[in-house]
């Protein structure tokens, strides 16, 4: 039986429950082995705004799933000096595990944007799309007709509404709210003692 590998990739600034919620439904609905997450280390598509220092984000990811045995992190696009690109990551996570069907998770949104990011003809070549469907909401037309011109391969993955992203978790942390149950203890205890978003 071929292996069925999830690849999860983000700034993870923080990591939050929404992610985690979105990789187990993955894991769950598509059978995957695992879910490997990947975070950016220059995330290019973020260029415009001040991101937290990679080492602080890998450690926040690593507390995230340390409970979980089906979740691995790769440093993968942390130790690649310069941009990141999907494309370059997810060939090397193939050539990490060969024969195996890759998955890469992305949500609405990323799936919106896919054909304004970098040789986006190579990331469905290499992947199939799993993307968190949060609301029965039809692809426009414009989605349809990118995504069949890239020839891409595309699975649906149900998830609850999670009314949660790491903009707002930022924001409430600097200013002095709650992040309880938006992220795990773990990463809210870590946040804390390093003084991650405070203003």
């Amino acid at each position: 039986m071929t292996r069925r590998i999830g690849v999860l990739g983000g700034t993870f600034d923080p990591i939050h429950i929404g992610h985690l919620v979105f990789a187990e439904a993955a894991l769950e609905q598509l059978g995957l082995e695992r879910v490997i997450f990947v975070p950016a280390g220059q995330p290019w598509r973020k260029s415009d705004r001040l991101v937290t220092s990679a080492p602080l984000r890998l450690e926040m990811v690593r507390l995230a799933i340390a409970d979980n045995p089906p979740f691995a992190v790769s440093t993968l696009e942390i130790d690649r000096e310069g941009p990141t690109y999907s494309e370059i990551t997810l060939s090397a996570v193939r050539d990490e595990n060969p024969g195996a069907d890759l998955f890469f998770l992305l949500g609405r949104d990323a799936l919106a944007d896919l054909p304004n990011w970098h040789d986006p003809s190579a990331v469905v070549g290499l992947a199939t799309l799993a993307v968190a469907l949060r609301e029965a909401v039809a692809a426009s037309a414009e989605e349809d007709l990118a995504l069949a011109r890239l020839n891409a391969r595309v699975v649906s993955v149900s998830m609850p509404v999670i009314g949660v992203s790491s903009t707002d978790i930022r924001e409430r942390v600097a200013n002095g709210k709650s992040i309880r149950y938006m992220v795990p203890d773990l990463v809210a205890d870590y946040i804390e003692t390093q003084g991650l978003y405070a203003s």
